[in-house]
């Protein structure tokens, strides 16, 4: 499956209104068997950026391709200068009480699964676990000449010895974790090479124009047909690698509750859309169900420095 390079969705029929109702996704946990699909509006709250919503970063920043990035040494040099600095800003966020929540539902055995379409690794942090994260993971970084992966710490270390002093001062840090830094601030930045084969390295990541791997697909299909239904959790849903999930729950009849501020791209597939912040629905949410949400983290936790590139 490839993912094409979309970066904005305007709906061009009247959608339903949402709703602020919470009953939708209660009644949904109550019963069970409820697969969750979440995008990057559940780790604002926790500090990261979103693309679409409100001050989005795709207002001002257009996130580089797989095509773009190995096709030019100048382009994976703009991204591993601004990708490194902002991986320090990514590696001090931590879950919110909206990843908090989701762990808490699947310790209650009310979740069949976590599907994200992050790579920030919170859910994990926050307790879930068996997350499938769609569009890759942080910590990893691939050679796409021999397939060697490798840590995302190790190749930071790396990076900062052989750029002693790089410390520019970024206008922003966007969604994908590429900080925003002017062609003079990246300068003369040195990129490294595989360890083992010399070859490019890319952030284990699923770029704009990339393929999902296709058993990750199918992995995720497998989880709609055993769910009983869908809840999105904070996304536009305008990327098909999310879409189509809602769309195989939908025709198979499975009820899809989306819960966005703003409207998506599935909701005409949806039984309503709730119109709420995450983190306060979802802990009300768990309030009357009588699942009680802990504040502490648990899982795995980042590393002080480390964080990285977020797929939409």
């Amino acid at each position: 499956m490839r993912m094409r390079p979309t970066l904005s969705w305007t709906p061009t029929e009247d959608l339903p209104p949402g709703t602020t109702s919470l009953a939708p996704v209660t009644d949904a946990l109550r019963a069970g068997g409820v697969l969750v699909l979440t995008g990057a509006g559940i780790s604002t709250e926790s500090g990261i950026p979103d693309y679409r919503g409100a001050g989005g970063s795709l207002s001002r920043h257009t996130p580089m391709t797989y095509q773009e990035f190995t096709a030019d040494a100048r382009a994976r040099r703009r991204y591993w200068a601004r990708s490194h600095l902002g991986w320090r800003t990514f590696g001090r966020a931590r879950p919110n009480t909206g990843h908090r929540a989701v762990a808490a539902f699947g310790r209650h055995g009310l979740l069949t699964g976590v599907i994200t379409q992050n790579v920030d690794g919170l859910h994990q942090s926050a307790g879930s676990d068996g997350v499938v994260e769609l569009h890759g993971s942080l910590e990893r970084v691939v050679c796409l000449s021999c397939g060697a992966f490798s840590p995302r710490r190790e190749l930071a270390r790396r990076l900062e010895e052989a750029n002693a002093g790089f410390a520019p001062t970024a206008a922003g840090i966007n969604p994908d974790g590429d900080a925003d830094l002017t062609d003079e601030q990246v300068g003369d930045f040195r990129v490294l090479p595989c360890t083992v084969c010399g070859g490019v390295l890319k952030p284990d990541v699923v770029f704009f124009g990339e393929a999902v791997p296709p058993q990750r697909v199918e992995h995720c299909r497998e989880l709609v047909d055993q769910a009983v239904s869908l809840l999105v959790l904070g996304s536009s849903l305008t990327v098909m690698s999310g879409l189509r999930f809602v769309r195989q729950a939908a025709q198979a009849g499975k009820p899809v509750v989306i819960v966005n501020r703003d409207p998506t791209r599935g909701d005409r597939h949806a039984v309503t859309r709730v119109a709420l912040p995450l983190g306060a629905a979802l802990t009300t949410a768990a309030a009357r169900l009588g699942v009680p949400v802990d504040d502490r983290t648990a899982g795995r936790d980042h590393e002080e420095g480390e964080g990285g590139e977020v797929a939409p």
